[in-house]
């Protein structure tokens, strides 16, 4: 393997928790709730799945079904499905959907699980080509550059940049070429078996990592560093 690409949301970041995001977006507006509302208010957010990044729908209503299967194709597509299961939650102001949508888009609102930033450097200085190949419909980037892994990665592949989602192979295909690799040469780390198991089709290596919170997740990326050669030097796997 002489290069590895990587999911990002439950890969190697992790959002914050939905009470810890409404709360955010409601100091922000100046708005104070009971806590028992507030409390309330972010399970019932969470059970519609309006958080990116977090729990998925505990039941989609019929009208958001199109557009949610193709949320991450476009950055309009992916605001109008998370701002749309939202907005079936009450809130004290609705402008706080949109709030709570921009404010998952912040650095703040994202933290990297404890071995991230170890496994992304120590491939780096192996030669590893990285590349994140993420279905999302905004620019994470500036995330990476936040918390200081944007070094580390080589190229960035956004399904809402290509309008193709994983588990669709033509979107790890951008991203075996932008790293200059044959399919057969990577690995796809990630969290979701169906999406990111699609690399699979190419004939990419896989490693699947549990989407657990930070605290409980403290080394499950080291295996990379096993499973992937030691680069384009030609030294053999570790």
């Amino acid at each position: 393997m002489n290069a590895a690409l990587f999911d990002f949301s439950g890969t190697l970041f992790r959002i914050e928790s939905t009470e810890s995001w409404l709360r955010a977006v409601l100091r922000e507006a100046e708005i104070a709730l009971p806590e028992r509302e507030l409390v309330e208010a972010a399970r019932a957010l969470e059970s519609a799945g309006a958080m990116p990044g977090g729990a998925q729908p505990e039941r989609l209503p019929e009208e958001f079904a199109e557009v949610w299967a193709i949320r991450d194709e476009s950055s309009a597509l992916h605001r109008a499905a998370y701002t749309g299961v939202s907005r079936q939650v009450p809130l004290p102001d609705p402008a706080l959907h949109d709030a709570l949508y921009d404010r998952h888009m912040t650095p703040a609102a994202w933290t990297p699980y404890p071995d991230t930033a170890d496994v992304l450097r120590t491939l780096h200085e192996r030669g590893i080509g990285v590349g994140v190949v993420s279905n999302i419909g905004w620019d994470l980037r500036p995330v990476f550059r936040e918390h200081g892994l944007d070094p580390y990665v080589d190229a960035y592949v956004l399904s809402y940049e290509h309008g193709i989602q994983k588990p669709d192979p033509r979107l790890f295909t951008v991203a075996c070429e932008a790293l200059g690799v044959d399919p057969k040469d990577v690995l796809m780390v990630g969290d979701d078996r169906r999406a990111d198991g699609g690399a699979a089709a190419l004939g990419c290596g896989v490693h699947f990592v549990d989407h657990r919170p930070v605290t409980e997740r403290p080394d499950s990326l080291r295996p990379v560093l096993e499973l992937v050669g030691r680069g384009r030097s030609g030294r053999s796997a570790v």
